[in-house]
């Protein structure tokens, strides 16, 4: 995942007054703190921090009147209405630190057929470097038949991540699928019925 760069301004009025103006001068109040340091707050373009945001664990490169910062995005509040964003915590981290981070599970492939895949886990912990936090962990479910498990520990981390999560976690389930079931209880009536 790479880095977006963002310019930055601190801020030195805080409250619902200030955020508001803020806010209508397209600008998002955000904070960054980590590292036992003073927490630094801060004010983002709005446009280009919400395309920035999109993606989950974002690292965001931050000029703040000339002094460059690292940041990931730890937790974004949203208008529940609107959808806006109405401020954004950030987690100062440095180049080559191992952090903490829930990485989405993807799962690409069909399986057997008669079958369906259900992902119980959607989401793991692992710990990798900041600077180059994987986007998702994919799990390939290709030509897996019904009573097969996929646990945490089958997964296929990216390089440099260590699974967090336990190991004997269920992160896909493969089971037959209840319309074969059906399908297989119709014929055998019917076969009875003949």
């Amino acid at each position: 995942m790479s880095e977006q760069k963002l310019a930055a301004e601190l801020r030195t009025e805080f409250g619902k007054g200030y955020a508001r103006r803020a806010r209508m001068a397209n600008l998002i109040p955000a904070v960054i703190y980590g590292h036992g340091a003073e927490p630094i707050h801060i004010t983002l373009p709005a446009k280009a921090t919400t395309l920035a945001v999109r993606t989950a664990n974002a690292l965001l490169s931050l000029d703040i009147n000339g002094e460059g910062h690292l940041a990931l995005v730890k937790d974004v509040q949203r208008d529940p209405i609107k959808q806006i964003i109405e401020h954004i915590d950030l987690l100062t981290v440095r180049q080559g630190e191992k952090v903490t981070v829930d990485v989405p599970v993807h799962v690409e492939g069909e399986s057997a057929p008669g079958t369906v895949h259900n992902l119980e886990l959607t989401v793991v912990s692992l710990e990798a470097e900041a600077t180059h936090l994987p986007e998702s962990v994919t799990v390939s479910i290709e030509g897996r038949a019904a009573g097969e498990h996929i646990h945490a520990s089958d997964l296929v981390l990216p390089k440099g991540s260590v699974l967090l999560a336990d190991a004997d976690a269920l992160v896909v389930n493969i089971s037959e699928s209840t319309e074969s079931n059906e399908e297989e209880a119709e014929e055998a009536s019917e076969a009875a019925a003949e």
